[in-house]
C-alpha cells in the first residue's frame, strides 16, 4: 500500500525521525488517543487514590503529627505502620506497571494498525486488549520474575562491598574504612536498582506492541520481544539496538518527566495551603474536595501527553520488523498491484 497522509511510509528510520514521527502521529491523531489513554489514567489515579486512603486509615502514625514527634513513637509501632504502607504501595506498583502495560498493548494496536494502512477505531484496540489479558498477564508475571533475578544480579557488587566494610570494622576495629566502604556499597547498590530498573523497561519495551499485532502466547511474546531488541541493525555502537533503544527511551522519558513535574504544579499549590507539599502529614491536612480537582488536572494533563511514549513504542515495533524481517517489502508485495491505463 503506497504512503499517504494517512497512511505514513514504511521505511528504516533513524533515531530522529523515530522522534519527530512520534510527534507528528500523536498531533494528528490527538483525540483518539487522549480517548485511550485517559480511562487507563483515571483507573490508575483511582487505585492510587484509593491506596493512600487506605494507608491513611491503616498506617496513621505516617501520616501524623511532625517528622520529630513521628521520631520520639514506638520504633515498633512505626515499624508495623511502615510495613502495612510498603505492603500496599508495593500491590499498587504491580498493579500500575500491568495497566501501562494494556494501555501500551491498546494504543500500539490502534497506531500500528494506522501504519499498516488498516486502521481500527479505539473501541476495536480496546477489545483487542482485553481479549489478550490472559497472555499479557502470564508475560508480566514472567517479566517480574525474571527482572527479580537481574536485580539481585545487579545489587551483588553493592552488597559484597558493603560486606567487606562490615568485615574490615570487625577485624581492624577501623569505623571509617567500614563507613567508607559501607557508603560505596550503598552507592553501588543504588545504582544497581537503577540499573535494573532501566534494564526492565527496555527488555519489555517491545513486548505490549508484539502481544497487540501477534497471535502469541506469553512465552513466545516474552522471546519474540527480546529477540527484536538483540543484536544491531547497523555499524557502529549505535547501531546497537538495545543503545538505540536506551537513547530514544532516555528522551522519551525526560519529556514525559517534564509534563508530570508541570502537571502536579496544581496538586503542589493546594497542598502548600495546608504545610509542606513534601510533608505526609499535609497530604491528610488537605481536604479532599480541594485536592480532588486538582489532581484530576494532572490526570488530564498524562492523558494528553502519554501517548506519545505508545506511539514511541509502536513506531519502534514496526522499525525493527521493517530491519529485521523486511516488513516494508511483505507489505508491497501484498499490495494489489494498480490497474493498467488505457492507451
Amino acid at each position: 500500500m503506497s504512503p499517504t497522509s494517512a497512511v505514513p511510509e514504511l521505511r528504516p528510520l533513524a533515531m530522529g525521525e523515530m522522534i519527530d514521527r512520534a510527534a507528528t502521529f500523536w498531533r494528528a491523531h490527538f483525540k483518539p488517543l487522549f480517548v485511550l489513554s485517559f480511562g487507563f489514567s483515571l483507573v490508575n489515579f483511582i487505585a492510587t487514590k484509593a491506596t493512600t486512603l487506605a494507608i491513611q486509615r491503616l498506617a496513621p502514625l505516617l501520616y501524623s503529627g511532625d517528622a520529630q514527634s513521628r521520631s520520639e513513637l514506638d520504633p515498633m509501632t512505626l515499624l508495623g505502620d511502615a510495613g502495612v504502607a510498603m505492603a500496599l504501595w508495593a500491590v499498587l506498583f504491580v498493579f500500575l506497571f500491568w495497566s501501562y502495560w494494556l494501555a501500551t498493548l491498546t494504543a500500539s494496536r490502534y497506531v500500528v494498525s494506522v501504519h499498516l494502512g488498516e486502521p481500527v477505531r479505539p473501541g476495536d484496540a480496546l477489545r483487542r486488549a482485553f481479549s489478550r489479558v490472559g497472555p499479557l498477564t502470564g508475560a508480566y508475571v514472567i517479566s517480574l520474575g525474571w527482572s527479580t533475578l537481574v536485580t539481585l544480579l545487579f545489587l551483588v557488587p553493592g552488597a559484597v562491598v558493603a560486606g567487606l566494610g562490615i568485615a574490615a570494622a570487625v577485624a581492624s576495629g577501623s569505623n571509617v574504612l567500614g563507613a567508607v566502604l559501607g557508603g560505596v556499597g550503598a552507592l553501588l547498590a543504588g545504582l544497581g536498582l537503577i540499573a535494573a530498573m532501566l534494564w526492565y523497561f527496555l527488555r519489555f519495551l517491545l513486548l505490549p506492541p508484539v502481544m497487540a499485532m501477534e497471535d502469541v502466547g506469553a512465552w513466545e511474546a516474552f522471546r519474540r520481544s527480546g529477540a527484536l531488541l538483540s543484536g544491531r541493525v547497523e555499524p557502529g555502537f549505535l547501531g546497537r539496538v538495545v543503545v538505540r533503544a536506551m537513547v530514544l527511551y532516555t528522551v522519551m522519558s525526560l519529556i514525559l518527566i517534564s509534563v508530570q513535574l508541570v502537571s502536579q504544579i496544581p496538586t503542589w499549590l493546594v497542598l502548600a495551603q495546608y504545610g509542606s507539599p513534601f510533608d505526609a502529614g499535609t497530604l491528610s491536612r488537605t481536604p479532599q474536595y480541594l485536592l480532588v480537582p486538582a489532581e484530576l488536572l494532572q490526570v488530564a494533563a498524562q492523558a494528553c501527553f502519554t501517548p506519545i511514549y505508545f506511539v514511541f513504542c509502536s513506531i519502534f515495533y514496526l522499525d525493527m520488523r521493517v530491519r529485521r524481517e523486511g516488513l516494508d517489502l511483505e507489505r508491497r508485495m501484498e499490495a494489489p498491484s494498480a490497474a493498467p491505463q488505457a492507451a
